[in-house]
């Protein structure tokens, strides 16, 4: 038996096939789970691209996490493939460049508005609106990069993490009694798109591998995405609220 068999899941943030999220849905339905993507605009001719790289084509819904309407309507076009969700993965997050890569004090409230709506907010609006398809419990998993530091150049997405991390142990909280487990994958640095487009992000990189007990690889998202799926299986039946690091181990060394 498959650790995923007869699971079915809705997974956002599939937009390239190095981003952790298209791993994970890669490696769910190579573990027996049925699984729906999200996307929306100019990104989703990119994600139904990506789609049908995956070992069976996923179908997309339309979801913009910013919107009313398409969180509204999520459930009804969930239905449209699968009549219910065992699991959802929250792999969104964004901030303008204007409020990261060394400038924290200089970043205005609007911009960084939009960090916290998207990349933390939205953790909570996700969830809320994937919930009636969710009558069973099941589980919840989110990608976050370890906020317990001031990161060089990460700034304002630093705070949207942190933002991220206390928001999934409310989440964890309220959605218990409902049998729904919420928890995080603290992923060391991949090369994703994500990635790319924060300025200086190189600052973060470049000594992880030395830094990491068990070595890194940043070119590959798999051990992040393993996570991901572990976590989505029934071998976690009573943890929540939790963050897994899959880091190499930094997390737990001195400088």
């Amino acid at each position: 038996m498959a650790l995923l068999d007869g699971k079915k899941l809705l997974i956002t943030g599939v937009l390239t096939d190095s981003s952790i999220a298209f791993h994970a849905a890669r490696l769910a339905q190579e573990e027996g789970a049925e699984v729906v993507l999200t996307s929306f605009g100019r990104q989703m001719k990119l994600t139904q691209a990506f789609a049908k790289r995956l070992p069976v084509e996923a179908p997309v819904v339309r979801l913009d996490v910013t919107d009313d309407d398409d969180l509204a309507s999520l459930a009804d076009q969930v239905r449209e493939h699968t009549d219910r969700l065992d699991g959802v993965v929250h792999s969104i997050g964004f901030a303008p460049q204007s409020v990261m890569g060394g400038n924290f004090l200089d970043a205005g409230w609007e911009d960084v508005a939009t960090a916290l709506q998207v990349s933390t907010y939205s953790y909570k609006s996700l969830i809320t609106a994937a919930q009636p398809l969710m009558t069973s419990g099941g589980a919840y998993v989110g990608l976050t990069f370890d906020a317990q530091f001031a990161w060089p150049v990460y700034d304002w997405m630093g705070v949207a993490k942190a933002g991220l991390e206390s928001a999934n142990r409310y989440v964890a909280r309220d959605l218990g009694p409902h049998g729904i487990r919420a928890n995080l994958v603290s992923a060391g640095p991949i090369r994703t798109t994500a990635a790319k487009s924060i300025p200086g992000f190189a600052t973060m990189e470049d000594n992880w591998p030395q830094r990491a007990p068990l070595g890194w690889d940043q070119t590959t998202a798999e051990p992040a995405a393993r996570a991901v799926v572990a976590l989505l299986s029934d071998w976690f039946p009573a943890t929540t609220g939790e963050i897994v690091h899959v880091d190499g181990g930094v997390h737990a060394m001195g400088q």
